[in-house]
């Protein structure tokens, strides 16, 4: 069904001038085909058949040796919270799009709960190509109906999550990383899985006010250049700036390359020598950051140089061969946008029948599978992909666990401190090649589905 309805003069149930995302919208917050494939699998009589639907993707990122799993806890609070309200039912009668859709269809919406299995791999767990990241074991229109928001929540917190722990990966774990991508997100909802990805893979803090404090953490920043020139203008110098937001926040970072980078450091290198100030540390957002910020440690020795703008792990390798004595690093846009983790979800079994995709450049692997992974001394050897009936070959490691039985969660997800050392672990576990910011290696998956 691909057609444009536009100006079709439907009454909306919802306010016109919101588009926020609650649990009471989840219902809808799917694509139409989700829905019309469920009013089909009504009428064929084929809706309670047991279905299984796997999400992966094809290839890795162009760039990218490896992936990080996350986005779990979300899936799992939607499959536990999705419904449809008497409105929303009435709204989509009204578009009429399911004019001749079975009464049960209706039935099937006013009473959703989902009622059955995820199996997925933990949050922080180095993925590859072909690999399931999560398995939803259902009647066929509920596990069909859940794709869209898996997808997204998957997809988008994987490609953060691994960036985040590329980042950490090259600057060590010594140097302080904070998630500053708030304004550059592709939305507000999008800000706050974008800090917690970001968290639960290894950064410090975010600037994210509300997602810090949903997660139980303090945000973290500094200041922005407007507060400097605004009271520059009115108290008359950079200095007065500084003094007079250094008396609120003192543990605060200054921000430094306003007007003169270098001039700054020397006025507070000034203030410091006479007690007048204890400053903490320095922001530096422009310039050549190699050089200025060598510079700016000569005159300050004792201070942290916290640099931004523009930073990615290529970025931080650049500057870390160059010498460069910077103690921790703002991430935002490159951190929270680009090119997107293309995951699929694909029906692999129905009625117990193996079932796949054959479309050329497209195709998908039958069954449900089960990932095995093999290591010696530490490192990743490899990943075996079979049948969930087969039996591991010692000593493998089985990856996919189950996480909701029959629509009850079996047990309590992980803290994001549990998961961020999982992937640290994880990516410590690469061999040094798949490792690269640049050309990496990846592992490919032996298929041994017999």
């Amino acid at each position: 069904m691909i057609a444009a309805h536009h100006h079709v003069g439907l009454k909306s149930n919802f306010p016109s001038n919101s588009l926020n995302v609650s649990t009471e919208n989840y219902g809808l917050l799917t694509d139409l085909y989700q829905l019309t494939m469920g009013a089909c699998y009504v009428n064929e009589g084929c809706d309670r058949q047991r279905a299984s639907f796997e999400l992966f993707v094809r290839r890795l990122p162009q760039g990218f040796g490896y992936l990080i799993a996350m986005g779990l806890a979300q899936a799992v609070e939607y499959l536990q919270n999705l419904h449809f309200t008497p409105e929303q039912i009435a709204a989509l009668q009204a578009t009429e799009i399911f004019a001749k859709a079975d009464r049960r269809f209706w039935d099937l919406l006013r009473n959703f709960q989902f009622e059955g299995d995820l199996w997925a791999v933990p949050e922080g767990t180095a993925m590859f190509a072909n690999e399931p990241f999560l398995r939803i074991e259902a009647p066929l229109w509920q596990a069909q109906l859940v794709e869209t928001y898996l997808l997204n929540t998957i997809n988008y917190q994987t490609l953060i999550a691994t960036k985040a722990a590329r980042l950490r990966d090259v600057a060590g774990d010594r140097i302080t990383l904070l998630e500053f991508g708030t304004r550059r997100a592709f939305s507000p909802q999008a800000s706050l899985w974008a800090a917690r990805a970001a968290l639960a893979a290894g950064m410090n803090a975010t600037s994210n006010v509300l997602a810090a404090l949903k997660l139980g953490r303090k945000p973290s920043g500094t200041m922005a250049h407007a507060l400097v020139m605004a009271l520059s203008a009115t108290q008359g110098s950079e200095a007065q700036a500084f003094s007079a937001f250094h008396q609120v926040f003192p543990n605060s970072h200054l921000l430094i390359d306003t007007f003169d980078t270098i001039a700054a450091a020397r006025d507070l290198a000034e203030k410091i020598k006479s007690g007048e100030m204890q400053v903490q540390g320095v922001r530096i957002d422009s310039g050549d950051l190699a050089a200025v910020s060598q510079e700016i440690r000569a005159i300050l020795p004792d201070v942290a140089i916290f640099a931004s703008g523009d930073i990615d792990e290529a970025e931080i390798v650049r500057l870390k061969e160059l010498g460069a004595p910077i103690d921790g690093y703002g991430i935002g846009t490159k951190l929270v946008t680009g090119a997107p983790v293309n995951g699929v979800y694909k029906l692999v079994e129905i009625d117990n029948i193996p079932v796949s995709k054959k479309s050329s450049g497209k195709q998908s692997i039958a069954g449900r599978k089960q990932i095995w992974r093999s290591f010696e001394q530490g490192i990743i050897t490899g990943d075996r992909l079979t049948h969930t009936s087969a039996f591991p070959t010692s000593p493998e490691q089985p990856l996919l666990e189950l996480v909701i039985h029959n629509g009850e969660l079996l047990k309590p997800l992980d803290r994001l401190e549990a998961i961020a050392q999982r992937t640290r672990d994880s990516v410590q576990s690469l061999p040094q090649a798949v490792r690269h910011i640049t050309n990496p290696e990846t592992i490919p998956t032996m298929v041994d589905m017999k």
